[in-house]
């Protein structure tokens, strides 16, 4: 099963994916033009080498798709005058290559429309003249139109496709920040209502003189009442969307034991190891640690099933590594429609860290992030 994956995946490579297109259509020609030039049968060898001719311009097909589909179509109208309809199939592929890889407007300028005139003449000429000459026009007409046609389509919905894929993104990283703006804004408040406090207690123990001082620290309670008060605004504001606020806010490196027992019941066993000598932690970084081995673990459950993950916690002395590798099938990042990596970037970008998520290097998926202190 994981060897079908990993070939879906290589095919999944547009370069890959054409070589190894180009490859199969040569494949019987090749076979077959040895025993036509042995047996002296000059026409079959003439359509196999046409063919032979005709494949290699579909390497380019993505880059130049107006002069492959040009050249291929034009070798297959060739075809159909002088020897046999032979080239159908590479023609259907780089039409839809046209419409696939280029714009409407410069398809139907600049090619599509001297292409489909070229067919319906062929079409109608290889006829005898009659009732059927009509039809075949239009079917000449129409073949290069449909095929054309049909790339546009597709490359209408990859745009569609991206388009939204982009939105959900940023609604993902909007959303992240929104939660990440809560958790900072219960540490920050806490600082500023215990320098309040602090301040309040100085400016009621200390000497009335110099009356100076006691207008100092009075300021300075007010400004730190003040800007409790605003944060609680901003709170408010960021919670008006109907995100809620229901996120566990206090979480940090010190509930990692009981978030990795969590895991191993609802299936997804995990092992936590810690290097290094623990030392307290930023509050952003605190929480980002946790965060990131929370959705690396909910990713290793949600898409390899069964397997095992490995946390790694590594204190330096000037940053914090963070490693979930489980041992898994996944062997590429989890597709769009879960967030859970963009919400670590947002995450890591925040502490001024860097993050890397991928295969790891004997399979399954690593997620490996390293945090400044």
């Amino acid at each position: 099963m994981r060897s079908g994956r990993k070939v879906g995946l290589l095919l999944g490579r547009p370069q890959i994916f054409d070589v190894t297109l180009v490859v199969l259509l040569c494949l019987p020609s090749l076979i077959v033009l040895p025993f036509t030039l042995l047996d002296d049968d000059p026409d079959t060898a003439m359509r196999a080498g046409l063919f032979l001719l005709a494949v290699p311009p579909l390497l380019a097909r993505r880059r130049h798709p107006v002069p492959v589909a040009v050249v291929i179509a034009a070798l297959d109208i060739a075809g159909r005058l002088t020897i046999t309809p032979s080239l159908s199939i590479l023609a259907a592929i780089a039409l839809y290559g046209l419409g696939r890889h280029t714009t409407t407007r410069r398809a139907l300028a600049s090619s599509l429309l001297p292409v489909t005139a070229a067919y319906a003449v062929t079409s109608s000429a290889s006829l005898t003249a009659g009732p059927q000459s009509s039809g075949a026009f239009a079917f000449g007409a129409l073949f290069p139109l449909v095929l054309t046609g049909a790339g546009l389509l597709a490359r209408s919905r990859a745009e569609t496709r991206r388009l939204k894929e982009s939105i959900r993104t940023e609604e993902a990283v909007q959303a992240e920040r929104r939660r990440i703006a809560r958790e900072l804004h219960d540490v920050v408040a806490h600082h500023i209502t215990v320098v309040s406090a602090l301040v309040g207690g100085a400016r009621v123990t200390l000497p009335t003189e110099p009356p100076e001082a006691t207008q100092a620290l009075l300021a300075a309670e007010q400004s730190a009442r003040q800007a409790l008060t605003e944060m609680r605004h901003l709170l408010k504001v960021l919670r008006a969307d109907g995100s809620g606020g229901g996120e566990a806010t206090g979480v940090g490196t010190a509930e990692l034991p009981t978030l990795v027992e969590q895991a191993g019941a609802a299936g997804a066993p995990a092992e936590l190891v810690v290097e290094g000598e623990p030392v307290p932690l930023p509050a952003a970084v605190d929480r980002a640690v946790y965060r990131i081995v929370q959705e690396a673990l909910t990713n290793t459950r949600r898409h390899a099933p069964g397997s095992r993950a490995l946390v790694r916690i590594g204190y330096g002395e000037q940053e914090v590594e963070v490693e979930v590798l489980d041992d898994g099938p996944v062997t590429v990042p989890p597709s769009p429609g879960g967030f859970g990596l963009v919400g670590m970037a947002e995450r890591v970008a925040l502490c001024g860290g860097s993050l890397d998520a991928g295969p790891g290097p004997a399979g399954g998926f690593r997620v490996h992030a390293r945090l400044p202190l």
